[in-house]
Protein backbone atom coordinates (compact mmCIF):
# COMPACT_ATOMS: atom_id res chain seq x y z
CA UNK A 1 0.00 0.00 0.00
CA UNK A 2 0.76 3.32 -0.86
CA UNK A 3 0.20 6.45 0.86
CA UNK A 4 1.10 9.57 -0.23
CA UNK A 5 0.25 12.98 1.22
CA UNK A 6 0.21 16.34 -1.06
CA UNK A 7 2.78 18.23 1.69
CA UNK A 8 5.66 15.57 0.77
CA UNK A 9 5.78 16.56 -2.65
CA UNK A 10 5.80 20.01 -2.37
CA UNK A 11 9.22 21.79 -3.04
CA UNK A 12 10.83 18.39 -4.04
CA UNK A 13 11.43 17.16 -7.59
CA UNK A 14 7.98 15.56 -7.59
CA UNK A 15 6.97 19.50 -8.09
CA UNK A 16 7.38 20.76 -11.92
CA UNK A 17 6.35 23.64 -13.40
CA UNK A 18 5.54 27.32 -12.40
CA UNK A 19 3.21 30.46 -12.36
CA UNK A 20 5.99 31.76 -15.43
CA UNK A 21 4.77 28.08 -17.53
CA UNK A 22 0.78 28.58 -16.40
CA UNK A 23 0.71 25.46 -14.58
CA UNK A 24 2.11 23.74 -11.62
CA UNK A 25 2.16 19.92 -11.46
CA UNK A 26 2.39 17.90 -7.54
CA UNK A 27 3.11 14.29 -9.22
CA UNK A 28 1.65 11.83 -6.39
CA UNK A 29 2.26 8.73 -8.60
CA UNK A 30 4.65 7.90 -11.45
CA UNK A 31 5.93 5.33 -13.18
CA UNK A 32 8.47 4.53 -10.31
CA UNK A 33 5.58 4.05 -8.41
CA UNK A 34 4.47 0.82 -10.40
CA UNK A 35 0.52 1.78 -10.77
CA UNK A 36 0.26 1.85 -14.67
CA UNK A 37 -0.92 5.36 -14.72
CA UNK A 38 0.75 8.68 -13.18
CA UNK A 39 -1.78 10.92 -10.89
CA UNK A 40 -1.24 14.09 -10.20
CA UNK A 41 -2.38 17.38 -8.55
CA UNK A 42 -2.34 20.04 -10.69
CA UNK A 43 -2.70 23.85 -10.46
CA UNK A 44 -3.62 26.06 -13.89
CA UNK A 45 -3.01 29.89 -13.78
CA UNK A 46 -5.56 31.90 -14.68
CA UNK A 47 -5.67 33.79 -18.01
CA UNK A 48 -2.59 31.96 -19.30
CA UNK A 49 -4.31 29.73 -22.43
CA UNK A 50 -2.30 26.62 -22.59
CA UNK A 51 -2.15 25.25 -25.94
CA UNK A 52 -2.01 21.14 -25.18
CA UNK A 53 -0.97 18.45 -27.47
CA UNK A 54 -0.66 14.93 -25.74
CA UNK A 55 0.84 12.81 -28.46
CA UNK A 56 1.93 9.89 -26.73
CA UNK A 57 -0.63 10.17 -23.61
CA UNK A 58 -3.80 9.97 -22.77
CA UNK A 59 -5.13 12.07 -20.39
CA UNK A 60 -8.36 11.90 -17.94
CA UNK A 61 -8.81 15.75 -15.64
CA UNK A 62 -11.19 16.40 -12.79
CA UNK A 63 -11.81 19.74 -11.55
CA UNK A 64 -11.42 20.12 -8.02
CA UNK A 65 -11.70 23.81 -7.91
CA UNK A 66 -11.91 26.92 -9.97
CA UNK A 67 -13.11 27.84 -13.56
CA UNK A 68 -11.91 27.30 -16.90
CA UNK A 69 -12.34 26.36 -20.26
CA UNK A 70 -11.16 23.71 -22.86
CA UNK A 71 -11.15 24.37 -26.40
CA UNK A 72 -11.26 21.00 -28.78
CA UNK A 73 -9.14 22.56 -31.57
CA UNK A 74 -10.01 20.03 -34.32
CA UNK A 75 -13.87 21.24 -33.39
CA UNK A 76 -14.05 24.23 -31.95
CA UNK A 77 -16.14 23.14 -29.16
CA UNK A 78 -15.82 24.85 -26.29
CA UNK A 79 -16.36 23.63 -22.58
CA UNK A 80 -17.00 25.50 -19.38
CA UNK A 81 -15.31 23.66 -16.45
CA UNK A 82 -16.23 23.93 -13.02
CA UNK A 83 -15.47 21.98 -9.67
CA UNK A 84 -16.94 18.05 -10.66
CA UNK A 85 -16.85 18.12 -14.05
CA UNK A 86 -14.31 15.57 -15.94
CA UNK A 87 -13.13 15.89 -19.74
CA UNK A 88 -10.62 12.93 -20.66
CA UNK A 89 -8.36 13.55 -23.81
CA UNK A 90 -8.92 9.90 -25.73
CA UNK A 91 -8.03 10.45 -28.75
CA UNK A 92 -4.81 11.95 -27.97
CA UNK A 93 -6.65 15.29 -28.89
CA UNK A 94 -5.10 18.90 -29.33
CA UNK A 95 -6.65 21.60 -27.23
CA UNK A 96 -6.66 24.60 -25.16
CA UNK A 97 -7.25 24.87 -21.34
CA UNK A 98 -7.91 28.45 -20.26
CA UNK A 99 -8.34 29.27 -16.59
CA UNK A 100 -10.68 32.24 -15.48
CA UNK A 101 -9.41 31.99 -11.84
CA UNK A 102 -6.33 29.48 -10.23
CA UNK A 103 -8.14 25.97 -11.07
CA UNK A 104 -6.64 23.03 -9.61
CA UNK A 105 -7.51 19.90 -11.11
CA UNK A 106 -6.51 16.36 -10.67
CA UNK A 107 -5.24 14.37 -13.55
CA UNK A 108 -4.37 11.16 -14.46
CA UNK A 109 -1.98 9.90 -17.49
CA UNK A 110 -0.95 6.27 -19.32
CA UNK A 111 1.22 5.94 -19.67
CA UNK A 112 2.62 6.93 -16.71
CA UNK A 113 4.82 10.23 -16.49
CA UNK A 114 8.48 9.39 -15.23
CA UNK A 115 8.20 12.74 -13.00
CA UNK A 116 10.72 15.27 -14.69
CA UNK A 117 8.44 15.96 -17.77
CA UNK A 118 7.69 19.59 -19.43
CA UNK A 119 5.25 20.20 -22.37
CA UNK A 120 7.60 20.69 -25.41
CA UNK A 121 6.61 23.45 -28.55
CA UNK A 122 3.65 21.40 -29.51
CA UNK A 123 2.50 21.14 -25.85
CA UNK A 124 3.32 17.57 -25.64
CA UNK A 125 5.41 15.02 -23.43
CA UNK A 126 8.07 13.45 -24.18
CA UNK A 127 7.33 9.81 -25.53
CA UNK A 128 8.48 7.37 -22.45
CA UNK A 129 11.24 5.43 -22.75
CA UNK A 130 10.82 1.89 -22.13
Amino acid sequence: MKIVKLGQVLGTPREVGGSDLGWKSRRLLLKEDGMGFSLHDTLIYAHQPLHLHYLHHLEAVYCIEGRAQVTDEKTGEVHDIEPGTLYALDQNDKHILTAQVVSRFICVFNPPLSGREVHDSDGAYPAPKE
